[in-house]
């Protein structure tokens, strides 16, 4: 008998989802009817964006796994109705995605690329960069992402360091945890990469204090969630000078707001939460992954902790 899979999100995300997802059910011979409304007592799994209109899954009571589309879930997971097991987005495109633009801007910042970009009065500025094993980079979470990115920096020669609230081990990097680690960890971060889930915990994890920790003159780059960042206090870093820049792509409220101090700051790059899109051939073959292993009796892959909250 075949499975029912229900696709939970919006119509734009059908248009992209629904061939990919057809290919990879077949490629992992899943014997599956993909659908956009169904009986909810005859649905097995679903495929899910936050922003769908699907909010109570009480009436699901065949359901053996939500799969989100999304890496966060901070949406979803205080959902008293989602009982079964929710599971989240980790896709090695949309991983590849977030390495390159965190290499991406490491290397701006690191090469001094603004002072030249940015020249309107051609100033002949003759400054070298330091080797990349001169440079500090520390990465702030070190999960698939995290864990990727740092080893990336690292295999260009930066001084990479790494923070998370556990400990975690990663071969030739130095790992800090907990919050006397964060302190360690941010004392020397020229530069320093939020990629942290977005949870009671994390909020603000750069604020007054934690900001006032790194050498004056650090820049920070933030792909990861908005309430990582304590707004004002990173506003005032910037201009007391104690930060030297911040590239921002994710926000509290997004779009960002046309009268937020960000976009008039003339030391904060706004992206526009382009850092990290998921990619529909790979999430769905990771989707049709999770999808078999539920049907063998095998473990799914990244099942959200509810106590951690992702």
């Amino acid at each position: 008998m075949s499975l029912t899979v229900l696709f939970a999100a919006r119509n734009d995300d059908w248009h992209t989802y629904h061939e990919a997802l057809e290919q990879a059910f077949a490629a992992a011979e899943l014997d599956a009817d993909l659908v956009t409304t169904a009986d909810p007592e005859e649905v097995d799994y679903i495929v899910y964006s936050p922003s769908s209109s699907l909010q109570d899954f009480t009436p699901y009571t065949k359901l053996k796994a939500v799969l989100s589309l999304w890496a966060g879930v901070e949406r979803i997971v205080s959902n008293p109705t989602l009982t079964m097991p929710l599971v989240r987005m980790v896709d090695p495109g949309m991983t590849q995605s977030m390495v390159e633009w965190v290499t991406g801007h490491v290397m701006r910042y690191h090469l001094g690329m603004d002072d030249h970009i940015v020249n309107p009065g051609h100033a002949w500025r003759p400054k070298a960069a330091p080797l990349a094993r001169q440079r500090s980079v520390c990465i702030l979470g070190l999960g698939a992402l995290g864990r990727s990115a740092a080893l990336t920096l690292k295999a260009l020669n930066f001084n990479v360091t790494g923070w998370s609230r556990s400990p975690k081990e990663i071969k030739d990097i130095e790992t800090f945890h907990g919050p006397e680690g964060l302190t360690g960890a941010l004392r020397h971060a020229e530069i320093v990469v939020l990629l942290m889930p977005d949870t009671p915990q994390t909020e603000n994890t750069l604020n007054k204090e934690t900001l006032a920790l790194l050498p004056k003159g650090a820049r920070i780059l933030n792909p990861g969630r908005g309430p990582l960042i304590d707004d004002y206090a990173l506003l005032d870093a910037l201009d007391s000078g104690q930060i030297a820049h911040a590239t921002l792509d994710v926000f509290r409220v997004e779009p960002l707001p046309p009268d937020h101090p960000y976009w008039a700051h003339p030391k904060v790059t706004v992206t526009p939460h382009i850092a990290a899109a998921t990619q529909a051939a790979t999430a769905s073959v990771e989707i049709a992954n999770n999808i078999r292993r539920g049907e063998a009796g095998e473990a799914l892959l990244n099942l959200v902790d509810r106590s951690q909250g992702y």
